[in-house]
């Protein structure tokens, strides 16, 4: 099949000039099949199909980023069986679901996309209580990551595998879908097949690269065979599985060649289920850092590569289409963030663009983590978008927002993008808050983002007033004249009482700080701290944190923490993430440990014995978490008592959490309004 182009689009005005260039809005046609533009949403499990079938959350969801000008748009991972199914959300394709899928394709394709779907079986990665048997995969044995013990397929099992993925395939060319992609990576059954980390069959389906890939091949000849030749086949694969003993690049590029033949394009991935933080790109990863690796595909076997991870940025999805790396720039994250990326893009606003910051908390936490659906720390409304503005305040309305940091910043747009007179009251010089302060590790960069997209979003509008480097008192809260107050002031570092503790953390000259202070001194340390000892007290996100800044350095890094394990309630990813780096720098570990006393040169602790240790540093650090601060609440409310002015506490200073709580609180401000007849 061939990949036409035509060349239309000048980049960043939006407007079209002939004899102007720009890669990412060119129209492509694969075969019959013509995409307005070279994004691509990648496949994800949503966890938007109850009862394994399309849902209108799914719906709601893939009409918005068609709306947003995507030119494909790839639905779900559907199971092509009930023995495939490792979610109790995931989509299951069957006969009785194709009118609600055809209700999907629909509605993309009303917005001007295509629609693609992409279909797969878990494997090993299937769970016997939602699959109903054993789960299956190239080998037996225990997988560690379900967890549960599989069975190894038996050999007259697999042709009839591979015509499941037939029949699959048939449905979703009767739901109107315009493509399929093929799932060969990421761990899942295909994959199993090709990777000798899972692949010890002594059969002609195990051992040498050609017997790997020789599931893959009756997959997609089986696909081909019933779909004929003009119908795009999509199969993603993982280039370098970033495993000890997986394929490499190298041994991809080698096994490609046995099922390449009937493929129209390769989806250029990475990383297994052991390697995920690679799969689903953990936030420090530079944007477009897999594109060498569809690069090496494309090259090889001239076919058209889709790359994806942590493309955010569209001058960097641009240059990695105009330099020959790939052909289509394939997102997910970017457009739960903001599925109007690629109009924004388009039509030249790209400082509108509500980056997606890799926190993998409200995506691939709580999707994969908690079973549930996918939502986004920087969107509060994953499906509905920004559809809210649309309504509009009936009567005038003054609402107060103290506090500038995510939260308070959220309630303050929103408030005044539906015609709110809004105040936004902040102590220090800068907006952000929390998010900046960390924004200025080196690894958290990225988390910067969000804090800037929302300052930017405040500095649009006209009707927000905001009030830097002031204290928000009752009387300046009064004279403003509310109707609602917002209380957004954060939190502050948990400092238990602990014999030598609040006389020596954060104070001049002392080597023990909170990470706040560890960010005011960030250039003080040195970049090489081989030899130095670092201790820190609490393993969760902010140690964590601590921990990779110092374990770059060269630094001898101990973790002091009361639960039975470090990183407790991180999402899959950091949590994958940061156990490979403390296994790398041989952080120790000290787990149901406890804080006894705090010197300027050594922690005193009680082991899980009961005996008591000392933990000797050069730079000791107390990351317990945060609790909340709100200094002049207990005066507003009192001030406001005996008024019809609501006052709402939200964020870090309702209780100390994580940003995506923070975000979904600001826009509830619309229920406030709500409740209120505001709106």
């Amino acid at each position: 099949m061939n990949i036409d182009t035509d060349v239309t689009m000048n980049f960043f005005s939006g407007e079209r000039k002939s004899g102007t260039v720009s890669k990412l809005f060119t129209p492509v046609r694969i075969g019959p099949l013509t995409l307005r533009n070279r994004t691509i949403r990648s496949a994800a499990f949503e966890g938007m199909c109850p009862g394994n079938a399309p849902s209108q959350m799914l719906l709601d969801y893939h009409r918005s980023v068609a709306a947003g000008g995507i030119g494909m748009t790839t639905v779900a991972y559907a199971s092509v069986a009930k023995s495939g199914l490792s979610f109790p959300r995931q989509l299951w394709l069957r006969p009785e679901i194709i009118p609600g899928l055809r209700e999907v394709t629909n509605a993309v394709h009303r917005e001007g996309a295509a629609a693609g779907i992409q279909i797969g079986h878990c494997g090993n990665m299937s769970h016997k209580s939602i699959c109903g048997v054993t789960p299956i995969s190239a080998s037996s044995g225990f997988n560690i990551y379900s967890p549960t013990w599989v069975r190894g397929m038996k050999k007259e099992e697999i042709p009839e595998m591979a015509r499941a993925y037939g029949r699959a395939v048939n449905m979703a060319r009767e739901a109107g879908f315009d493509a399929v992609e093929v799932h060969a990576g990421h761990g899942y059954l295909i994959s199993q097949f090709l990777s000798p980390i899972t692949n010890k069959r002594t059969d002609e389906f195990g051992g040498s690269a050609e017997n790997r890939a020789r599931f893959a091949k009756l997959v997609i000849e089986e696909v081909r065979k019933q779909v004929g030749p003009f119908f795009p086949i999509f199969v993603r694969i993982s280039a370098d599985e970033l495993m000890e003993g997986g394929n490499t690049l190298e041994d991809t590029l080698e096994y490609l060649q046995y099922f390449e033949k009937e493929v129209d394009v390769f989806d250029v991935s990475a990383g297994l289920n052991g390697s995920i933080q690679y799969q689903i790109d953990a936030n420090y990863l530079p944007d477009g850092w897999r594109s060498f690796m569809a690069k090496a595909v494309k090259e090889k076997y001239n076919k058209p590569c889709i790359t994806v991870g942590n493309i955010r940025d569209p001058q960097v999805a641009e240059d990695i289409l105009a330099g020959g790396d790939a052909d289509f720039i394939g997102m997910g994250r970017g457009l739960i963030a903001d599925p109007e990326w690629v109009n924004k893009v388009e039509f030249g606003n790209v400082c509108d663009i509500r980056k997606c910051i890799s926190c993998n908390i409200g995506c691939a936490g709580h999707r994969i983590g908690l079973n549930q659906p996918i939502r986004c720390t920087g969107n509060p409304a994953v499906n509905s978008g920004e559809d809210y503005m649309k309504t509009k305040v009936n009567k005038p309305c003054n609402v107060v927002v103290i506090g500038g940091g995510t939260a308070g910043l959220e309630a303050a747009c929103t408030a005044a993008e539906v015609g709110c007179t809004t105040f936004l009251i902040e102590k220090k010089a800068e907006l952000g808050g929390l998010a900046s302060v960390i924004s200025r590790i080196p690894d958290k960069k990225r988390l910067a983002d969000f804090p800037n997209y929302m300052i930017h979003r405040a500095g649009k509008l006209h009707n927000l007033f905001v009030f830097k480097n002031t204290t928000a008192t009752v009387d300046m809260v009064k004279a403003l004249n509310p109707d609602i107050i917002v209380n957004a002031t954060g939190s502050v570092p948990t400092l238990p009482p602990i014999t030598g503790l609040h006389d020596l953390v954060d104070k001049d000259g002392s080597n023990v700080a909170t990470v706040l202070k560890m960010i005011e001194r960030i250039n003080e340390y040195p970049e090489d701290m081989k030899g130095q000892k670092i201790a820190i007290i609490g393993g969760g996100a902010v140690g964590l944190d601590v921990m990779e800044f110092f374990t770059e350095r060269g630094a001898e890094v101990t973790m002091v923490e009361m639960l039975p394990m470090i990183g407790n309630g991180l999402d899959p990813v950091t949590k994958c993430d940061t156990n490979a780096k403390m296994a790398k720098y041989g952080v120790k570990q000290m787990t149901n440990t406890a804080l006894q006393e705090v010197k300027n040169d050594r922690f005193i602790v009680k082991n899980p014995e009961g005996e008591i240790e000392e933990i000797p540093f050069d730079y000791g650090f107390i990351c317990l978490g945060m609790r909340a601060n709100t200094p002049v609440l207990s005066e507003i409310d009192e001030a406001f008592s005996d008024t019809n002015v609501e006052i709402v506490n939200i964020g870090d200073s309702k209780r100390a959490r994580r940003i995506i709580e923070g975000t979904e609180e600001g826009r509830n401000i619309l229920n406030v309004l709500a409740r209120h007849d505001y709106l």
